[in-house]
């Protein structure tokens, strides 16, 4: 057999070989990170679960997870230990205090423009908005319903109120199919 033959097999090798190392020492990583778990420490489980470490076993853990709420996990159930700051962001909203020089995003994109033009061109929109007002097409409840001719001359001969004795008047989720 020559070199060029041999040359995919040992690279295929080389690489399953890198890949198994990467991941020993990823489950090193986090076996490590389990043991060195003390009671107090915020934890988060493979199930999203936040809670504190109240007693640690060998192969089990016992979490706080609210008042009078203990649960028994083990310890291969424990995805994450959070440092106190992260824990306490995330589980009870504090925030540390850590940036306390940069400024302060606002909510809203009011604080963003200048006050003085804002006014300005808020007064001149409601002008132009008084000035033209935007027919909708709905009508209000103070004036008369249009009416169409035929319909206004059925009514003043009498036959559009035999009309509403015959056929009784639809609302809105009627329909014609039975």
């Amino acid at each position: 057999m020559s070199l060029v033959t041999l040359l995919p097999f040992i690279v295929l090798i080389g690489a399953m070989f890198l890949m198994t190392r990467s991941a020993k020492k990823k489950q090193q990583q986090a076996a490590n990170m389990r043991n060195d778990m003390q009671p107090g420490s915020g934890v988060r489980t493979i199930g999203g679960m936040y809670a504190t470490v109240k007693e640690v076993n060998d192969d089990t853990v016992l979490l706080d997870a609210g008042p009078g709420v203990d649960l028994l996990f083990a310890k291969n159930a424990i995805g994450a230990v959070l440092t106190d700051d992260e824990y306490n962001r995330i589980v009870h909203g504090i925030e540390h205090d850590l940036k306390s020089d940069s400024d302060v995003v606002p909510d809203d994109a009011s604080s963003l423009a200048d006050l003085s033009d804002t006014d300005e061109s808020a007064d001149e929109a409601a002008a132009a908005s008084d000035e033209k007002s935007v027919d909708l097409g709905k009508k209000d409840t103070a004036e008369e319903p249009a009416v169409d001719a035929p319909a206004k001359a059925d009514a003043e001969t009498g036959t559009a109120e035999a009309k509403s004795d015959d056929e009784p008047k639809k609302t809105d989720g009627d329909s014609d199919a039975k």
